[in-house]
């Protein structure tokens, strides 16, 4: 088996003050290999964003490993990274063309490709027409579906997704899940996709890792052994239920 893209071996992480410590994240071990879409899930609270935060190098970690880009290629968050937020975040004076390229001009790439770049991204994601939009004038899915688009627009090695559909109403949660299986099918990129939804997780996820609350750990992780591409029929199906089962128990939600 090849080198995992990810190695994560007994992280933890606590946040301090002068009053009080928290621990945020406790033992997370995980291995992510090129290509896999891992779903990350838990309860609100229980470390799933500082986990991402470690993995982006925006938080240092107190124990264990963390490895990214098997260890032969160099690793820099600030270039290698992709960020997808539960809010889009676009720039309401920006059009969603100029939105998408934020990221190539704050790494200074050439602009002319990056753009024809930007409208190949926007075509891929069902926003072709849509380029000299302004956020307001898209529904909040079209919008997240420009943030995914911004997350590629630089072709980072990792994408890591923060609760990107967790403000959208269920039909239309339902429809950007099938949505970014296409996406990352065509795209072939790692993606850590949080989520406090198990079924969510389970219908998306190559591999699930499991966090609990209170204090927070990494109960376990494990691959997700449907076939690609999912439908949303799926969810009736009665290894969908073993999946989703097997994350209740672990959350203690039997």
């Amino acid at each position: 088996m090849t080198k995992p893209f990810i190695h994560l071996e007994g992280v933890s992480k606590t946040y301090r003050s002068r009053r009080q410590e928290f621990l945020a994240v406790s033992d997370a071990t995980i291995d992510v290999y090129e290509g896999e879409l891992v779903s990350l899930v838990g309860p609100s609270g229980c470390g799933k964003t500082t986990l991402l935060k470690i993995l982006a190098g925006l938080h240092d970690h107190d124990e264990g490993i963390v490895d990214i880009g098997g260890g032969d290629n160099p690793f820099e968050p600030g270039r290698d990274v992709g960020m997808v937020f539960q809010q889009s975040l676009l720039l309401k004076w920006r059009k969603i063309i100029d939105n998408v390229l934020l990221p190539a001009e704050i790494l200074g790439l050439p602009m002319g490709e990056s753009r024809e770049r930007a409208r190949d991204l926007l075509q891929m994601v069902g926003l072709e027409g849509f380029e000299e939009s302004y956020p307001y004038e898209l529904s909040g899915g079209m919008q997240q579906r420009a943030a995914i688009a911004r997350s590629l627009v630089h072709d980072p090695k990792l994408i890591l997704m923060d609760e990107p559909f967790g403000a959208l109403d269920a039909l239309t949660r339902e429809k950007m899940n099938l949505e970014l299986l296409r996406i990352w099918s065509e795209s072939k990129k790692t993606i850590i996709f949080v989520t406090h939804s198990i079924q969510e997780a389970v219908l998306l996820g190559s591999r699930c890792a499991v966090l609990t609350a209170g204090p927070a750990r990494m109960a376990d992780q494990f691959e997700i052994e449907m076939d690609y591409p999912r439908t949303l029929d799926m969810k009736t199906h009665e290894k969908f239920g073993v999946y989703t089962r097997r994350i209740y128990k672990l959350l203690g939600m039997e």
